[in-house]
C-alpha cells in the first residue's frame, strides 16, 4: 500500500469512528436543529440571518458528507487490495 493510501485508510478510519460515535451524532444533529430554528424562525426581511443560518447548516452537512466520503475511499482501497492479493494469489495458483 502507498504512502498516500495509507494516509487514505487512516483518514477513513478517522472518520468512521467519528460518525459512529453517538456523541459526534448527538452534537451535529442539535446544532442543526438549532440552525434549522434559527432559519425558520427569521423573518423573511432578514436576510443576512436567513443566508447565515443556511451557510451555517450547508456547512454541517458537508463536514458530515466529507467524512462519508473518507469512509468510501478508505472501503474502496480495502477492496482493491483484496482484488489485487486474491489475484496474486491465482497466479500463484497456476
Amino acid at each position: 500500500m502507498s504512502q498516500t493510501d495509507e494516509v487514505l485508510v487512516e483518514e477513513g478510519n478517522d472518520a468512521e469512528v467519528l460518525l459512529e460515535h453517538p456523541a459526534f451524532n448527538r452534537s451535529i444533529d442539535s446544532i442543526v436543529e438549532t440552525t434549522f430554528q434559527r432559519f425558520v424562525n427569521s423573518q423573511h426581511t432578514e436576510k443576512e440571518e436567513r443566508e447565515n443560518a443556511y451557510a451555517h447548516y450547508r456547512a454541517l452537512v458537508d463536514l458530515v458528507n466529507t467524512l462519508k466520503q473518507r469512509v468510501i475511499v478508505r472501503d474502496e482501497i480495502h477492496t482493491k487490495i483484496e482484488r489485487d492479493n486474491s489475484e496474486t494469489d491465482e497466479r500463484m495458483d497456476h
